[in-house]
């Protein structure tokens, strides 16, 4: 077996910043420290965290007034960060700053009196907090049939829309395939001939990287391996990205998941790893293949990364 490695794979400075800050956390303060949402979307992450007393939550109703919480790199919505002011929670801000910069576009744009599409999946954290800055000017699409049955509705309810059509800006999740948010701005501007779309591209340059990666490897391969967990957006557009080339690609969470007999008949293997998983996982999981195979691993480099984010700093009461 030949293993492709690519590079750039695993943590990137977003997902290095929110995980160095809560080790550092955990260091500084007694337990219990608590995170709204998941630190990022990785099972091993997060269970490692849990077993050192990191509780994480999906609401603010348990935490007891004056703890430490930590807001995770996905972000939140201006109603979280009242509640925890509220409660005077002692505040550990970990959003990823590109993330930060589509909440200020969105609260830019709207302060202009545009209405905001946001080409995103509903349920997802990042989308939650975006779409909580201004619910009300802002309209989440995650497919070509949303924005199809989006437009009918338009139409239909033309004399009642409550903004200006002439007046949108596209605004995305930072974690979509470069693709299909190419596909779903260029179906926008048929419906919003001028809509504004902002030069800095909102998917953020990691998932770009590992994306690209994976288009010029693929072609090379017959079988990919993305290591990530099953909630990690980036991850499983991965996994779409390898398959959209003609290969046979498995979103694994670790090692235990691999089955061997998926490698029957192939021999050029692609691994890579979401933005949110750690590469001692990844190491895993070629060991995992070692133990079954004559495997040789070839790292790849697709592009260089080298930027990194500071730790933030625990917010006053």
């Amino acid at each position: 077996m030949r293993i492709l490695l690519a590079k750039p794979r695993g943590f990137c400075a977003g997902v290095n910043m929110a995980v160095q800050a809560l080790e550092e956390a955990v260091r500084s303060f007694d337990a219990p420290i608590f995170v709204y949402h998941e630190i990022v979307h990785n099972t091993w992450v997060v269970n490692r965290f849990a077993a050192s007393g990191v509780r994480f939550v999906e609401s603010l109703g348990k935490v007891p007034n004056g703890s430490v919480l930590m807001f995770s790199a996905h972000g939140v919505s201006p109603a979280v960060r009242r509640e925890a002011e509220r409660k005077q929670l002692r505040v550990i801000d970990a959003t990823c700053p590109l993330v930060s910069r589509v909440h200020q576009a969105v609260i830019r744009y709207v302060s202009q009196g545009y209405h905001i599409i946001y080409v995103g999946h509903p349920a997802h954290d990042e989308v939650l907090g975006i779409v909580g800055e201004a619910p009300e000017h802002i309209t989440v699409v995650s497919s070509e049939a949303e924005i199809d049955a989006f437009e009918l509705n338009a139409w239909e309810h033309a004399s009642e829309q409550p903004f200006d059509r002439k007046k949108t800006a596209c605004l995305m999740q930072t974690t979509l395939s470069v693709d299909h948010a190419t596909q779903m701005i260029e179906k926008l501007r048929h419906l919003f001939p001028e809509m504004i779309v902002p030069e800095k591209n909102c998917v953020c340059y990691a998932t770009q990287n590992r994306q690209e990666a994976v288009r010029q490897l693929a072609p090379q391969t017959d079988i990919a391996l993305v290591i990530g967990s099953p909630n990690s957006s980036n991850s499983r557009r991965l996994e779409e990205i390898a398959t959209s080339r003609g290969i046979t690609a498995h979103l694994i969470d670790g090692p235990d998941e691999i089955k061997m007999e998926w490698f029957s008949g192939f021999e050029m293997v692609l691994v890579t790893a979401g933005a949110s998983a750690p590469e001692d996982v990844v190491e895993a999981c070629l060991e995992r293949l070692k133990r079954s195979f004559d495997v040789t691993v070839e790292e790849i480099t697709v592009c260089e990364e080298n930027l990194v984010f500071p730790l933030p700093k625990v917010q006053s009461t």
